[in-house]
């Protein structure tokens, strides 16, 4: 078994059969009219809330649902479809098998951070329970209609492009001059220690900082104007915030931002590749790869920091390429094994005279401790 670790006119002149040019043609058509529907659509911020959540058809109480991260549209729709979600729940209150209903989620689950929240979401621990279902509904507002907290918590992690600059007024308590120009330009800015304060796993904590400016560009009037609630770094950001200094020149109701990576959540025991080869295989385990495959991780569960595993099958043509290539069983969530679909097929084996059958290949996907990156790593 190998296992893989993963650690964007011309016009033509119209001849006669005489050589000679016609003496007329007709003339070219007009330019189609090309029109943007965004230009007069309004942006909106989409935001999702979680439903009720049944094992079994019966009702169950989660510890804590992860928000999903929210998404900027063009859009003059205040609704959109919600989206449904089968999974089971561990004895340790783990949703695993995460699985999205409908083939709108085919291709796509690499990149849904609301599947991805609800693998960072927890249950009371107790006996393992199967047959779950969960739905997320989507809500979409006008930015100049949306509360300051979503603004701030988007601004976080702009999953479609920087907010607009009335975005930032509008998170401002009013009469904010913090944004007039010219801004106060920062001369020293103060950062806490990071690495000293807890992290939730599966969350990029986040605190939004205010405060005014005196005369001599000193912070003043510090307050937490919103947060993920993590207190360390509240305390740790005010203190930042205080030490740092900026141009002379008092304003008032300013902003900053400081966060915290998640917390990395392990990925489930998985099983041994062995156990999952089909009978009657003839892969052997010294068949090299010719072409190495390309490491991708989801990046939903990459920005979450969690980790999970996909156990592949495949055949192998004589040319070299992989065929037939399936998911065998993949944790914490689909996203994973269609993740591994792809780096399977991605490479190229040595060639053969008969090709193989009954390949399994076991796919890890982990963060580094030590500097946060994600690896894939191949396990055959």
């Amino acid at each position: 078994m190998r296992t893989l670790l993963i650690c964007l006119g011309t016009a033509a002149l119209l001849v006669s059969g005489r050589g000679q040019a016609l003496a007329s043609s007709p003339p070219p058509p007009p330019p189609p009219v090309v029109t943007d529907h965004r230009a007069n659509a309004q942006r909106h911020l989409v935001t999702w809330t979680a439903g009720d959540v049944r094992c079994g058809g019966q009702a169950v109480t989660a510890l804590v649902i992860r928000q999903p991260l929210s998404t900027l549209a063009f859009s003059s729709r205040h609704e959109a479809p919600a989206r449904r979600y089968r999974f089971r729940i561990d004895a340790e209150g783990r949703p695993l098998s995460i699985v999205q209903d409908g083939a709108a989620a085919l291709g796509q689950a690499a990149y849904d951070d609301v599947a991805a929240s609800l693998a960072a979401s927890r249950f009371p621990p107790q006996s393992s329970r199967s047959d779950c279902a969960i739905a997320f509904t989507a809500q979409a507002t006008p930015i100049d209609e949306a509360a300051a907290a979503d603004l701030m918590a988007y601004s976080i992690s702009p999953l479609s492009g920087r907010l607009p600059p009335e975005a930032w007024k509008q998170m401002a308590p009013a009469p904010s001059t913090c944004f007039d120009r010219p801004r106060p330009a920062v001369r020293n800015r103060a950062f806490p220690d990071f690495n000293a304060l807890p992290a939730t796993p599966g969350v990029r904590d986040w605190s939004m900082i205010g405060y005014d400016l005196n005369a001599k560009g000193q912070p003043v009037n510090l307050r937490v104007a919103e947060s993920t609630g993590n207190n360390a770094l509240d305390a740790a950001s005010m203190k930042a915030i205080k030490a740092s200094r900026f141009t002379p020149g008092e304003r008032k109701s300013c902003l900053y931002p400081y966060w915290r990576t998640p917390g990395t959540i392990a990925a489930p025991a998985r099983p041994d590749p062995a156990s999952l080869k089909p009978i009657g295989s003839n892969c052997p385990a010294d068949l090299a790869w010719a072409t190495k495959p390309r490491l991708v991780y989801p990046s939903a569960y990459r920005r979450r920091a969690i980790e999970g595993w996909a156990a592949i099958a495949y055949d192998v043509a004589p040319w070299g390429e992989p065929g037939n290539v399936r998911v065998l069983l993949s944790e914490p969530a689909a996203a994973f094994g269609q993740q591994a679909v792809q780096i399977v097929r991605s490479a190229r084996k040595s060639p053969s005279q008969n090709g193989t059958t009954g390949c399994v290949d076991m796919i890890r996907f982990s963060i580094d401790q030590d500097d946060g990156s994600a690896d894939p790593t191949l396990e055959d």
